[in-house]
């Protein structure tokens, strides 16, 4: 979780000392400030993690950290402070912003996590966002959408050329005939009677575990939350049960395990193969969920009945719980969904992720139109990523 209060106190406190060149000063004054425990070079605490490091520029290829110790740590903003003689400059360093890992690295891989990580292993930027306090908050809600396993295997790949698990998409013509003619799809589906029932049959299900859902909605973990919820609305088993048994009495949780498909959710019908993606949004807290794996999206609708569709779940502070199921073409969704091709390897054309405030919008200000010029040019994007 992102405590937007501390991590800003954080930057402030580092600032006012720009030019106090000496890391070990810094260090015992922001521990003290901040009231953090030494775990030999990482100071943390309850909000962040930090570890200090000295350089004559920001441009610093010093060893900061060996991966294992920052699994530990990778939960919660791990920032690094960089003193040099003029000023102290902070950035993140969670997993997501590694390119590789560089030192005795060589025995690393998905069961054995070896090696450290460089200043230079470190991003300056993110898909275009700059690692700098001001986007400190977009950074982080970004990274708590992977988990360290899934950054694990990006970094096995990037450090020793280790081709990962999956094959890149390759569409025939046409097949890419029919994920162009998925657009209209979606729009003959969102004016059909089967729309209706889809929706309808979602939000039964929501209706009956809303206050399961809404304990669910204060989980720190986000994708433990996630996949709890999903789970909750889309299951009938008795592990549901248990789960249901477990959140009513704040017993500890059974392992949730979810495939790793393309949609939460998988309804037929004549003329139409939906698959719908449920996506929470906790309106308290800031996030930026990760949308789709793009190849296994073109893949599906590659199919001649297929429609992808969203279907938010909103809950705010009082455990009201909203919704709100919406084409992945929708103009309000579109604007806000971002292709990440950080995670594009070389079997990949990477994911999607979705700006939080689009999906709010989406929930209490819904605009049904989709704009197909708009979805043809995104579908371009994806094809060609």
């Amino acid at each position: 979780m992102y405590n937007r209060e501390e991590i800003d106190s954080l930057v402030e406190f580092v600032s006012s000392r720009d030019g106090i060149a000496d890391k070990t000063i810094l260090a015992t004054q922001v521990q003290k400030q901040f009231n953090l425990v030494k775990d030999r070079s990482v100071f943390y605490g309850e909000w962040f993690a930090i570890r200090f490091c000295k350089a004559a520029s920001v441009n610093f290829s010093n060893t900061v950290l060996s991966l294992s110790a920052l699994h530990r740590y990778d939960s919660m903003p791990f920032f690094v402070c960089l003193v040099t003689p003029i000023r102290n400059f902070l950035m993140l360093a969670n997993t997501t912003f590694l390119r590789k890992i560089s030192h005795s690295s060589q025995e690393l891989r998905r069961d054995n996590i070896k090696g450290s990580f460089n200043g230079s292993d470190i991003m300056r930027s993110f898909e275009g966002v700059v690692n700098a306090p001001e986007n400190f908050e977009f950074l982080f809600t970004s990274h708590e959408n992977y988990t360290f396993e899934e950054n694990l295997d990006r970094l096995v790949e990037a450090t020793n050329n280790i081709s990962p698990i999956g094959r890149k998409f390759s569409p025939t013509g046409s097949q890419i005939e029919c994920i162009r003619e998925s657009v209209n799809r979606a729009v003959s589906f969102l004016l059909s009677s089967d729309y209706d029932i889809l929706n309808d049959d979602l939000n039964e299900r929501v209706k009956a575990v809303e206050s399961e859902i809404a304990i669910a909605a204060f989980i720190d973990n986000v994708n433990l939350r996630g996949r709890i919820i999903e789970y909750l609305i889309t299951s009938e088993d008795d592990l549901k049960d248990t789960l249901i048994k477990c959140l009513r009495n704040k017993t500890p949780l059974p392992e949730i395990f979810t495939a790793d498909k393309l949609g939460d959710y998988e309804k037929e019908f004549e003329h139409y193969l939906t698959e719908t993606d449920i996506k929470t949004k906790i309106l308290f807290l800031s996030s930026n969920p990760k949308g789709y794996n793009i190849d296994k999206l073109l893949s599906f609708l590659s199919e001649e009945k297929s429609v992808y569709l969203v279907y938010v779940v909103a809950i705010d502070k009082n455990k009201h719980i909203s919704t709100r199921l919406c084409s992945m073409y929708n103009q309000q969704l579109l604007s806000g969904t971002r292709i990440i091709k950080h995670w594009a390897g070389r079997n990949s054309r990477g994911v999607t992720q979705y700006d939080g405030k689009s999906l709010e919008e989406i929930v209490f200000d819904f605009d049904p139109d989709i704009d197909t010029a708009a979805a043809q040019d995104f579908l371009t994007k994806c094809l060609l990523a």
